[in-house]
């Protein structure tokens, strides 16, 4: 007889892991810091069968967590919020609370146990940091541009004109140094090579688009091969 699979549903904060596991029905927090993540890994080790942990993407706050699960042997996935706010909604749940947020997480993926993001591998983990810190500059850079033209229908451009200069100079090398190193990590990946250049086809995605697509939707590519080897077996019967 196989086991059933426990799944371990986890809301992630700042400060806290709220959890619900699903074969014992019972709510936990732990401190999302590593004496936590050590804190539950022990605790899932001691659980027989299989287990599964889910938790939905948080802006971040869940990553160190994930990377540390995956090192040590556990199924993390990751799962998107907008799925979760569905399946409470037809659930009829409306209330939202940590504890009941892991409890949806975890009933989720007792019906869905195919859903989820697995972690990216270490070359995409670095595109994506590097793709999220040149959009905080870029955004940093049309913040100064407003302050700038504010100032000078103000009539005290000139007072802090050379500060200005010097801050927008600054943030355009960092721009251009991110830039370098998000091509350097596209290049010394060849399956991120391979979609960067399918992206860079297409009329009006550059080399920015395309890594960002890249790092934001990592399963590009992923379908259409799968597609593809099944139209080659279908070709091969028909032959």
């Amino acid at each position: 007889m196989i086991a059933a699979t426990t799944m371990i549903g986890i809301d992630v904060s700042r400060d806290w892991l709220d959890g619900f596991c699903s074969s014992s029905g019972r709510h936990f927090r732990l401190p999302n810091s590593c004496e936590g993540h050590i804190q539950l890994l022990a605790r899932l080790q001691l659980m027989p069968g299989l287990v599964r942990v889910g938790f939905e993407a948080t802006g971040g706050q869940e990553w160190a967590l994930w990377v540390f699960l995956v090192a040590a042997g556990v199924k993390a996935v990751q799962l998107p919020p907008a799925q979760i706010k569905a399946f409470a909604l037809s659930r009829g749940t409306r209330a939202k609370t940590d504890r009941i947020d892991a409890e949806l997480i975890a009933r989720f993926m007792l019906s869905r146990p195919e859903a989820g993001r697995l972690l990216p591998n270490r070359n995409l983990r670095v595109l994506k940091a590097l793709t999220t810190r040149r959009a905080q500059i870029f955004d940093m850079r049309k913040r100064l541009a407003a302050q700038i033209s504010a100032r000078e229908k103000q009539g005290v451009a000139e007072d802090v004109a050379e500060m200005d200069n010097v801050l927008r100079a600054m943030l355009d090398d960092q721009i251009r140094d991110v830039e370098r190193r998000i091509e350097s990590a596209i290049s010394q990946d060849d399956s991120l090579a391979a979609k960067a250049r399918l992206l860079r086809s297409i009329p009006g995605i550059g080399p920015v688009s395309a890594a960002m697509l890249i790092a934001e939707m990592p399963e590009l590519g992923r379908d259409e091969r799968r597609r593809g080897r099944g139209h080659d077996r279908a070709r091969r019967r028909a032959a």
